[in-house]
């Protein structure tokens, strides 16, 4: 059979994370595996049709509409676009049981009081310009998708630059039915009060205990996972803040089985060291923008320094390091794994399971790395740069809980890990906001996108050392600053070991770093990098650097 325009049209609906199509002729689905991956246009022997994964519905509609304007070809085709099923937006009300339709009269247009900056500007346009649905015609007239349009990408701007605000922007812009995803109830939280306070209309939550669907809806990973499949066709556009989540196996799934065709993934750092950016970038989107951090400092983000101090191992921390990772070493010496990337981590961890020797080295590995990031002189060097810094708001990140409590009892500093409850973390946070904590410690919690009081000092006593890491923990202090002159960005490495001699000289290196240090409460922001000397830590940092 081949279709013609005086044939009936191709019907499409969302079922179950995928949309399906009838049946079609030979020659129209060879034009949609051209459009479409070959391997994802599969027949469906239920229906005697065919389906698609529903995140391939943008690309499966342009297909379609490419051949619904090609007149001359035999296998031109008329579309019955059945795929969305979008309520009305206002922003006066919630919207579930209004008729109307962007653009009438009766819709309130979506609108953000933010003025975006230039820089914002630039990514919220580029992210347009990747409309692949500019040229196509809407699915239907006056419908829901009226205004809607298709772009798809990744924007990569710096921690602390107003990513959200460009995502509000976009959800202004496009005006559908839009759905946010993230990783933390913290960021659904917040994600909640900052789209209530813009477009005043009620925000629908999955998420901490409530499962509320409303036009705008913020979810976060782990619940869009559970509920993806039966809201697939309720948003036109979807927005995933820190997208760098989606490379999870787990996570891919939702960014699958919603069929929003406008998609806006939004990160400090993008790539992943397991390279599954590549398969993010496949569900959402390329990398359209990207911001690094020294092309805002000074301007739009404080200027900054950033300070590496190293610090040498006891004897009997070196000696145990070294054994550790001599088990691994060797380990790596007799299986071939050369450890270059992050398929041969998980191929030790594979081998773990059912190797003894294997579990051995990644044990011996583990161990290792405790040993470098929670090493008795970096306490030492927080003392001392806590004294330096009396007068300044701190945030110390460690990578464990147990450094984060040493460093909460021996310093008495107020300290948030993944075991203080809400409350107890909103309390900490709001009295650092208002002064009455100066210091606060952390165990990798407030490194993605929590809304941080402005600090602008923070001590990385341990931490992974991936450049995404690095990146949100230098965003927490590169918040704009007001007063002192906002200079160029700079690199001091200095030493501090445990000789007498060697005591005296940092000591003076230290005097010397006193204007540095009055010129960060002047406006400067500084990132003190703490590292064990001559560990896979020390490396790590060099390559970055």
């Amino acid at each position: 059979m081949t279709r013609t325009s005086d044939t009936s049209p191709v019907e499409l609906h969302y079922e179950d994370g995928t949309v399906r199509l009838p049946e079609l002729d030979p020659a129209t689905a060879e034009s949609l595996r051209r459009t479409v991956s070959d391997s994802e246009l599969e027949r469906d022997p239920r229906t005697d049709g065919w389906r698609v994964p529903a995140f391939r519905y943008a690309a499966l509609r342009r297909g379609l509409a490419a051949l619904e304007t090609d007149s001359e070809a035999d296998s031109a085709v008329g579309i019955d676009d059945r795929v969305l099923d979008l309520p009305a937006l206002s922003a006066s009300s919630s919207g579930s049981d209004s008729e109307s339709s962007p653009g009438s009269d009766s819709d309130p247009v979506l609108h953000s009081a933010y003025e975006l900056r230039a820089y914002q500007r630039e990514a919220l346009t580029d992210w347009l310009e990747t409309d692949r649905w500019a040229d196509v015609p809407a699915p239907g007239d006056d419908g829901p998708l009226a205004r809607a349009r298709a772009p798809a990408g990744i924007l990569e701007l710096p921690t602390g630059s107003g990513k959200t605000v460009i995502a509000l922007a976009a959800i202004e812009r496009l005006a559908v039915p839009t759905l946010v995803v993230v990783p933390t109830i913290d960021l659904l939280e917040q994600w909640e009060r900052e789209l209530e306070r813009e477009f005043n209309c009620p925000i629908g939550r999955f998420g901490g205990g409530e499962q509320r669907l409303e036009p705008i809806t913020v979810s976060t990973y782990d619940s869009a996972y559970l509920k993806a499949d039966a809201v697939g066709d309720r948003f036109g556009l979807v927005v995933f803040d820190e997208v760098h989540h989606l490379g999870g196996e787990g996570y891919r799934e939702i960014a699958r089985l919603l069929a929003a065709p406008a998609r806006l993934g939004l990160t400090a750092t993008f790539e992943r060291p397991d390279e599954a950016h590549e398969i993010v970038a496949e569900i959402v989107g390329p990398l359209v923008h990207r911001v690094a951090v020294d092309e805002l400092a000074g301007d739009h983000l404080a200027a900054y320094d950033l300070k590496r101090l190293e610090v040498s191992l006891t004897p009997a921390e070196r000696a145990e390091y070294d054994e550790k990772q001599q088990v691994f070493a060797d380990y790596l010496a007799r299986s071939n794994i050369r450890m270059q990337s992050g398929s041969d981590y998980r191929e030790l961890v594979k081998r773990s399971g059912n190797d003894p020797e294997a579990r051995e080295a990644l044990l011996a590995r583990q161990r290792a790395r405790e040993i470098a990031r929670g090493s008795e002189a970096k306490l030492d060097a927080l003392q001392d740069i806590l004294d330096d810094h009396r007068d300044d708001r701190i945030i110390i990140f460690t990578a464990y809980n147990d450094l984060a409590y040493d460093v909460s009892e021996r310093f008495l500093v107020p300290t948030i890990t993944h075991q203080t409850g809400a409350a107890e973390r909103r309390e900490i946070l709001d009295r650092f906001r208002d002064g009455t904590y100066s210091r606060i410690a952390t165990s990798n919690v407030l490194d993605e996108g929590v809304d941080v009081p402005d600090a602008n000092v923070a001590v990385v006593l341990s931490g992974s050392g991936s450049e995404r890491e690095f990146t949100q923990r230098l965003g927490r202090v590169l918040r704009p600053k007001s007063g002192g002159e906002l200079g160029a960005d700079g690199v001091v490495d200095a030493s501090v070991s445990e000789s007498e001699d060697e005591g005296n000289t940092e000591k003076t290196k230290r005097n010397e770093e006193k204007d540095e240090i009055a010129a960060a409460r002047a406006g400067r922001a500084i990132l003190y990098e703490v590292v064990s000397a001559e560990t896979s830590e020390e490396n790590t940092a060099e390559r970055r650097s």
